[in-house]
């Protein structure tokens, strides 16, 4: 199970919102990174036969059947600070991260 937080769910919702292409969110992992993994965040333009979709509140999630058993356990939330702001994954499956948390292994 993927969780999506509230704060999440309206952000994705803004950005589904300002592409008349998209059906919602693509989430998924690729090699690289400092750790091994990177995590992928994208708009989703089409669906996939072998995608899990995720459905909270006004938005749909699309995660590839191979990203989802890294992804599976996982919290995407979205964070604003002094930093700056953005989409983080809560990750309780990864064993190391990088400084930036843009990627992980296992």
């Amino acid at each position: 199970m993927i969780t999506i937080t509230e704060k999440a769910a309206m952000k994705m919702v803004e950005h589904v919102s300002k592409d008349p292409g998209a059906i919602g969110i693509r989430v998924g992992v690729t090699g690289g990174g400092c750790s091994g993994f990177q995590y992928v965040f994208e708009l989703a333009q089409e669906e996939n036969d072998t995608d899990k979709k995720i459905e909270h509140a006004d938005v749909t999630v699309y995660v590839d059947k191979k990203s989802y058993i890294f992804l599976n356990g996982i919290e995407i939330d979205y964070t604003e600070d002094l930093m700056g702001s953005g989409f983080k994954f809560n990750n309780p499956s990864a064993k190391r991260t990088c400084g930036c948390g843009e990627s992980f292994g296992v």
